[in-house]
């Protein structure tokens, strides 16, 4: 099959083509040198409290230290994210639906043992994704390709687990959890973290609303994610509002340079001003 007839089978929609263009073409800073720490490369934001003496100390290494730092906060919050998974078998699979460059597939596999899928609709992506796995020997057992988490045409039943790490706002809620549901087998356990807006505010803010044209994205209100849940039998078991959790983060990567996107005050003003949360939502198949 060539490159043209798999685009076009897999991207569905100009909107799917315009995003796939733009993760293919991205090359962030604040992806690639906090990845290039452990090769580890995440595509979303940070947790916890940072140790803010990093940003003291000598000037020539104050970058390195803060590169560190910051990929210290992205690697917790994709390891809390997998704390939400529970146990899974050594013989189980795992689903990981909008992989970016692969980072928390890797992590799964370290901890779990297990097969783990990564699937992007960034050709560019799967490509560098699978380039990680090799380098690390475990192309065996951890595989990125390229799909449409909407219609990844697995089969039904095959997952023990599936997550969204901050990538439920480039889809449909519906279509992506009626795909999940029909993926994962009974009892199987889907977790995502992801920005919502606050639906006591009607309709996005304007720092959240600058925040889906800086991504080619269309950010949901917290409720849709119950609503979608509810009609495809995923009943959530847990939600954890990371909000507070993520602003240090936040703060610390605006007064970084060479890091900084121009992103990060309409972040900031959207979380301290409410109009914008970080939830974790875990739900079980029934």
């Amino acid at each position: 099959m060539s490159t043209t007839t798999t685009a076009t089978s897999v991207l569905k929609s100009p909107y799917q083509r315009s995003v796939a263009d733009y993760w293919n073409q991205e090359r962030n800073p604040v992806n690639l040198l906090l990845g290039a720490v452990d090769g580890i490369y995440h595509h979303h934001y940070g947790i916890g409290e940072p140790d803010w003496s990093v940003l003291e100390g000598p000037q020539e290494t104050r970058e390195r230290r803060t590169i560190e730092e910051l990929h210290r906060l992205e690697t917790a919050q994709a390891g809390f994210l997998l704390d939400q998974l529970g146990p899974i078998p050594a013989d189980g699979r795992l689903l990981d639906a909008g992989c970016g460059r692969g980072g928390t597939s890797l992590m799964a596999n370290l901890r779990f043992g297990c097969r783990v899928d990564g699937i992007s609709i960034s050709e560019e992506q799967v490509r560098f994704a699978n380039e990680q796995a090799a380098q690390r020997g475990v192309a065996d057992s951890v595989g990125f390709s390229f799909r449409n988490m909407l219609s990844t045409g697995f089969e039904s039943g095959t997952f023990d687990g599936i997550w969204n790490n901050e990538s439920t706002m480039y889809v449909d809620l519906h279509d992506l959890f009626a795909e999940h549901s029909r993926l994962l087998k009974r009892g199987g356990r889907y977790v995502t973290i992801t920005g919502c807006y606050n639906d006591v505010y009607g309709l996005p803010s304007r720092a959240v609303s600058e925040i889906n044209s800086h991504y080619i994205c269309d950010i949901h209100p917290r409720s849709a994610y119950f609503k979608a849940m509810a009609e495809h039998d995923l009943v959530p078991i847990a939600t954890v509002d990371l909000t507070e959790a993520t602003i240090p983060y936040w703060r610390m990567r605006e007064r970084s340079p060479h890091l900084a996107t121009g992103i990060e005050k309409a972040f900031l003003e959207a979380y301290t001003g409410g109009s914008f949360h970080y939830l974790l939502i875990a739900a079980d198949r029934v």
